[in-house]
């Protein structure tokens, strides 16, 4: 174990090294001095990272029998592989499937480190009364009880799934889906609209909701000229395997591909008056529970959100005065909230300058608040 947190090795379970968020993660770390390794499966080509990766092999969505293989290659992994082995200070491990590695990483090379499950969602697998959803249930139970820490990034996972179906058996700590500072310019420092411009509203990050879609086509299209659709992210294959071709003759909309991380955020929130936060995707359960990462993007950049009632974006938005949320259902109340904002662009600056007077806590996460959260890790082991 090192002597100084900050300079911790962790060995970072990752379900993607290709996706953003991951890298975000194994970012918030080394900027924190930490050194990673990543032990992780990729979808797709593997693109360079900016840490040290030991493959996996390759995964696809919703594959998974192919998820079973990266937990045989845990258990196998010869030592001489991993030259830092007996430097590691923490196995991290974000998702469920992830977690079974590092657990199996950590009895096949006798290291006795702590081990922290990361839940950013709560996959679809795990929610339900079947037998699979209770197989599953047992088998993250007993992993969490032979766990560290559970870090989450939403109250409602806790109150509403870890509280109910793992009670007492976990530490936790609350880790927001906030952005790197290092990663963005400075704040802007007040924000108006011109009313004589199209309203432009913003679908950013993980695209995968068919229903968003549905809905902001039909904005596009009945409110052309005076609303344009902004698309920038990544479409799920599993729910748009002709992204392209799903817009190609919607009036308003613009896809604008993927985008480089955080470097292209403050292009793209630049070009927008407001976000859309909401998702449809696993409704009633985490599409109610989840907090985007276009929440505190948009946050940070001055841009209110458009979020559904009752879910904790809604709620979050709220407690910010800096956004708006509308009730069911949406084909009916959506539409009229944009015409709102059409109308009155002036309610718009209001809240984005709302946003601005917020403190730079709210949607940053620095290196000292990084290392803390090391600290308490490695204290948690203690």
């Amino acid at each position: 174990m090192t002597g100084n947190s900050s300079r911790a090795t962790i060995a970072f379970f990752g379900h993607n090294a290709n996706e953003p968020a991951v890298r975000r993660r194994a970012q918030f770390f080394q900027t924190a001095g930490a050194t990673v390794i990543g032990i992780m499966p990729h979808r797709g080509e593997p693109k360079p990272a900016p840490f040290d990766v030991i493959s996996l092999g390759e995964t696809r969505d919703n594959s998974y029998l192919a998820r079973l293989g990266t937990v045989v290659k845990s258990l196998t992994m010869r030592p001489c592989t991993i030259p830092q082995l007996h430097d590691i200070d923490v196995l991290y491990a974000r998702n469920l499937d992830m977690l079974i590695c590092a657990h199996a990483f950590r009895l096949r090379h006798r290291l006795r480190v702590p081990i922290v499950y990361e839940c950013l969602d709560i996959h679809a697998l795990l929610i339900g009364s079947g037998r699979a959803a209770s197989a599953l249930r047992r088998l993250e139970g007993a992993l969490l009880r032979k766990s560290d820490t559970l870090v989450y990034s939403s109250e409602r996972f806790v109150d509403q799934y870890f509280d109910i179906h793992h009670p007492g058996t976990y530490q936790k700590i609350l880790v927001e889906n906030r952005i790197n500072p290092a990663d963005v310019p400075p704040r802007p420092t007040a924000i108006s609209t011109n009313p004589d411009t199209a309203l432009k509203i913003g679908w950013i990050g993980n695209l995968r909701c068919c229903k968003s879609l549905e809905l902001l086509k039909q904005i596009g299209r009945d409110f052309a000229p005076n609303v344009e659709i902004h698309i920038h992210g990544y479409p799920a294959q599993n729910v748009f395997p002709d992204f392209g071709g799903d817009i190609k003759d919607a009036p308003g909309v613009t896809y604008h591909g993927p985008y480089n991380g955080a470097q292209d955020l403050a292009a793209i929130y630049s070009s927008i008056d407001v976000v859309w936060a909401t998702d449809w995707y696993e409704a009633g359960h985490n599409s109610v529970w989840q907090i985007p990462n276009r929440l505190y993007e948009g946050g940070y950049f001055g841009v209110p959100a458009i979020t559904l009632n009752g879910t904790e974006t809604g709620r979050i938005v709220q407690s910010w005065g800096a956004g708006w949320q509308f009730d069911a259902p949406a084909q009916e109340t959506v539409p009229a909230l944009i015409q709102t904002l059409v109308n009155d662009r002036a309610q718009i600056a209001a809240k984005a300058n709302a946003l601005l007077s917020l403190p730079m806590a709210t949607f940053v996460e620095t290196p000292e608040d990084t290392r803390s959260f090391i600290a308490k890790i490695i204290a948690s082991a203690s």
